[in-house]
């Protein structure tokens, strides 16, 4: 078994197809937006921005290369950069150190590839809409105040982001006039580019060459990329992890992973595969843990699926999974043969960068923003808490405390929806047979009546108190009959659902009445079994589900009437 992702991923290989010329024109593309967004990421988390570079390439091979989402491009993103540079810092580590940095990218990769093998991939379906928003915006925000120094030349003070935000604005007077000016030519260049639609896919890379020109010809005197790390001209060397720092990065390692995964979850929904096959998300961690562990001993950063690179790809015209490869190994030749002319990037350039894509970040969650603050005052608030941890705390506390708000607004929904409607069927006409209608449950059952109730929720704990106070009073009820419909129920309810019915049955039995209950499963009836309950019940208390929708509720409900024609001092037809 521990075998089978690895033989999955070569039998993979052997069936990759050829690449066709649009593969080719759109590796070239993304290899070449991946010089100034991989430095860019780097360097505002704080790492080497050569890491940044090599996370491009042999992350994003060999993910490419396993991906079951065909088009998905896997290297490092603005979140992952963020998170592990607070991780490292928070472990006391140095996120310059290549060792540091490659125990922390192999760990996170046997992390993705450890969830990929147990098929977790359905706990991304547990953070909910209104946390993912809350924490891409704030996740976008800390990517302008990460770039407002090299943008502007002052670098803001205080812990907090929003307060970094209002003191660079409040002090724009010190803000260096030729970084500053770079900066805005940068964003003009970029915003020229993107408004001619056959350049839109390019427009950041033309930003960056026509601009880093220009400093060049007019020789302005701002910061360099060479000023804060040289890129030597050759491939990724080999770099040993150190295995001391394993202990401190334990829970770290998780939290990037999670952050990873769950940016790259939204990438399948977003680019379906253009040949037809599915994805499948456990594949896609378990291909995100290979990239990882690959990079990892080749000087790359942690890396995911990225939505924007993928972006970048399809635009480009990528058709295949060699679209991910050639961009890659397009950005390996380039980094061997022209890395001297990347190092004469201007930082004001990668600011303005970044200040762009921050910006197109926020700009893209407006609406899904406004969605959140429609649906629900707890979705709110859900969103606007994430958003503040994300700009206070560290990364990887915030998207924990993302993960208790999630699942809170989970329990908190599902113990509100879950509800009992009364069922009543109406009288045989010359025309037809009646008909179930729906009607309010009643507050105490009538003698010798018959009562249909249909239960809808998930018998979540939660939800109980709220269900038990809707049941009928069982005070008086001599012969009747409760029965009680479960088509929605889960196959294994909650323990507390199972005592809930026990209670109330023995109320009603007490009373002379008797609790029936329909459209049980299979499951559930060997547990009503094996707890007792059934045998409680009695003769034909158990009515199975059918295949029919309302088999067995009407199987139920002529039992009922037989059952409370011979107990009962009422009227057996009646029904509620």
């Amino acid at each position: 078994m521990a075998a089978r992702p690895w033989t999955e991923a070569f039998s993979r290989l052997r069936g990759l197809g050829r690449p066709r010329p649009a593969d080719a024109a759109s590796g070239a593309v993304t290899g070449l937006f991946s010089i100034p967004e991989g430095m860019a990421y780097a360097s505002i988390a704080g790492f080497n921005p050569v890491a940044g570079l090599y996370a491009g390439v042999v992350p994003a091979i060999a993910g490419s290369l396993t991906s079951r989402t065909v088009l998905m491009v896997t290297t490092l993103t603005s979140a992952i950069a963020l998170t592990s540079q607070s991780v490292l810092s928070d472990a006391g580590l140095d996120p310059k150190d290549a060792g540091n940095v490659a125990v922390l990218t192999v760990m996170v990769g046997a992390v993705m590839l450890l969830m990929g093998v147990l098929r977790l991939g359905a706990v991304m379906s547990f953070v909910s809409n209104a946390v993912m928003t809350g924490f891409s915006t704030g996740i976008a925000l800390q990517i302008i105040t990460g770039v407002l120094e090299d943008a502007t030349g002052y670098d803001p003070h205080g812990h907090n982001k929003l307060y970094q935000l209002g003191d660079w604005i409040a002090h724009a007077g010190k803000w260096e006039g030729a970084a500053t000016l770079v900066a805005a030519v940068t964003v003009a260049v970029w915003a020229a580019s993107r408004a001619v639609k056959r350049l839109e896919p390019v427009a950041l890379l033309i930003a960056m060459v026509v601009t880093s020109v220009g400093v060049a010809v007019l020789g302005t005197d701002v910061e360099l990329v060479r000023d804060i790390a040289s890129i030597p001209g050759a491939l990724p060397s080999f770099s040993a992890p150190d295995l001391s720092a394993v202990p401190h990065l334990i829970g770290g390692a998780c939290s990037v992973a999670l952050v990873a995964l769950a940016q790259a979850a939204g990438v399948s929904p977003s680019v379906p595969n253009p040949d037809g096959s599915r994805s499948d998300v456990n594949g896609d961690f378990r291909s995100q843990g290979y990239a990882n562990l690959l990079g990892g001993l080749f000087q790359a950063l942690p890396s995911g699926g990225s939505l924007s690179r993928t972006g970048v790809a399809v635009s480009a015209g990528a058709r295949t999974r060699w679209a991910g490869v050639v961009s890659g190994v397009f950005l390996a030749l380039v980094v061997l043969v022209c890395g001297s002319l990347a190092e004469r990037i201007p930082m004001p350039v990668i600011g303005g960068l970044i200040l762009v894509v921050g910006g197109e970040l926020i700009w893209g969650k407006r609406h899904d923003v406004l969605l959140v603050l429609r649906t629900s005052w707890m979705s709110s608030a859900a969103m606007i808490l994430t958003f503040l941890a994300t700009t206070q705390l560290p990364l990887q506390q915030a998207i924990v405390l993302g993960a208790v708000l999630s699942l809170l607004l989970y329990c908190a929904q599902a113990a509100r929806q879950a509800r009992l409607v009364a069922l009543r069927r109406t009288p045989d006409r010359p025309s037809g047979p009646g008909h179930w209608e729906t009607t309010e449950p009643p507050a105490v059952l009538a003698p010798g009546s018959v009562t249909v109730l249909e239960y809808a929720g998930s018998s979540f704990f939660a939800e109980l108190p709220r269900i038990e106070h809707l049941l009928p009073a069982t005070d008086g009820a001599r012969g009747a009959v409760l029965v009680l419909t479960l088509r929605a129920l889960p196959d294994v309810p909650s323990s507390a659902m199972l005592k809930l019915l026990d209670r109330y049955a023995a109320r009603l039995a007490g009373e002379g009445g008797r609790l029936v209950l329909c459209g049980v499963q299979p499951a559930f009836v060997r547990l009503l079994e094996r707890s007792g309950l059934g045998r409680r019940l009695g003769e034909d208390g158990i009515v199975p589900a059918t295949t029919a929708v309302f088999g067995a509720l009407d199987t139920a409900y002529a039992r009922a009437r037989h059952w409370a024609a011979e107990h009962g001092a009422g009227d057996p037809g009646r029904s509620r």
